[in-house]
C-alpha cells in the first residue's frame, strides 16, 4: 500500500473540516474561537495548506476527533464527534459525561451486583459485570440470569442473555444505559460510591423500561460490590449468580438494599 501523498494528506483534512465545520455557526465564529486567522483556515479547508502540529492540536481538541483526520474521512474515523454522545446536536449535554469518568471514580474490573427481582418481588437477583474503558469511554458487560430469561420466555443461549451499556459521569454519581442485542431490553442505572471499609461498594436504582401497566416493578435499588480482578471473588461471584432469597444476602447488601422499605 503507497503512503499517501502530501495532497492527498491535504484534500482528506480539508474534506474533514469542510463537515465538522456544518456544526458550528459560522466559520467566522469557528476561527475566533480556535484562534485562527480566517484566510489561513480558508486554505485548510480547500486543501491548499496544512495545519502546523500545535495548531491541528487545536483543531482536533476543538472538535473532540483525532490526528486521524489527516488520513481517513470522518465516515470511517467512527469516533469523537462522529459518535452519536459526541454529535453536534447534543454533545454539550452529554459527552462530557462520558468522557470525564476516570477510573478513580469508577474503577475498570469485575463488580458484583445484587438487586431485588422485577418479576418476583420476594426473590433477588445476584449477578457479575464486567467495566472497561475504550477509545475515551467506559463500557458494561454481563449476562442476565438463565432463570430470568427463561421466566419471560425467552432463550437462554449466551448471544441472547447478554447485555452491554455506556456508563456516564453524573454530579454525585454514575449513570448507566444497559441494554441487550437489538435494544431488546433497556435499562437506566444510577449508582453512588458510599463508605465502607475498602470504599468498593456503589449503591443506586435501576429502571427498567416497560409499559406502566406490565406486570412486576419497574424500579429496584441496586448494590455494586468492586472486585478487580481478585479470581477467588469473581469465580464464587459467578457461582452465586442469579435468583436467590432475602437471606442469601450478606447482611451488607441487605442493609443498602433496605428489603423491607418501598422504593420512594
Amino acid at each position: 500500500m503507497q503512503p499517501p501523498t502530501p495532497s492527498e494528506l491535504r484534500d482528506t483534512l480539508g474534506a474533514n473540516l469542510r463537515e465538522l465545520a456544518k456544526s458550528t455557526a459560522s466559520i467566522s465564529a469557528l476561527c475566533r474561537d480556535l484562534g485562527i486567522n480566517r484566510t489561513q483556515f480558508n486554505r485548510y479547508l480547500s486543501g491548499e495548506s496544512f495545519p502546523r502540529p500545535d495548531v491541528l492540536f487545536r483543531i482536533c481538541k476543538y472538535f473532540n476527533v483525532d490526528a486521524r483526520i489527516i488520513l481517513e474521512p470522518l465516515s470511517e474515523i467512527g469516533s469523537g464527534a462522529r459518535t452519536v454522545l459526541g454529535h453536534p446536536e447534543i454533545a454539550d449535554f452529554l459527552a462530557a459525561g462520558v468522557s470525564q469518568l476516570p477510573e478513580q471514580i469508577f474503577p475498570s474490573g469485575f463488580y458484583q451486583f445484587a438487586r431485588r427481582s422485577f418479576l418476583d418481588e420476594t426473590m433477588f437477583i445476584q449477578g457479575l459485570v464486567y467495566v472497561y474503558r475504550k477509545d475515551d469511554a467506559t463500557f458494561i458487560r454481563g449476562f442476565e440470569a438463565k432463570e430470568a430469561m427463561v421466566q419471560q420466555g425467552l432463550p437462554a443461549d449466551p448471544k441472547t442473555r447478554e447485555f452491554r451499556g455506556i456508563l456516564l459521569a453524573q454530579e454525585g454519581g454514575i449513570a448507566g444505559l444497559v441494554s441487550r442485542r437489538n435494544s431488546l431490553t433497556t435499562s437506566f442505572n444510577f449508582l453512588a460510591q458510599i463508605p465502607s471499609f475498602q470504599n468498593n461498594y456503589w449503591v443506586g436504582y435501576t429502571v427498567r423500561t416497560v409499559r406502566e401497566n406490565m406486570n412486576g416493578s419497574r424500579v429496584a435499588r441496586l448494590v455494586y460490590e468492586y472486585l478487580g480482578s481478585d479470581g477467588a471473588k469473581i469465580r464464587a461471584a459467578a457461582r452465586n449468580s442469579g435468583f436467590c432469597c432475602a437471606d442469601d444476602l450478606i447482611p451488607f447488601q441487605r442493609t443498602q438494599l433496605r428489603i423491607d422499605e418501598p422504593f420512594t
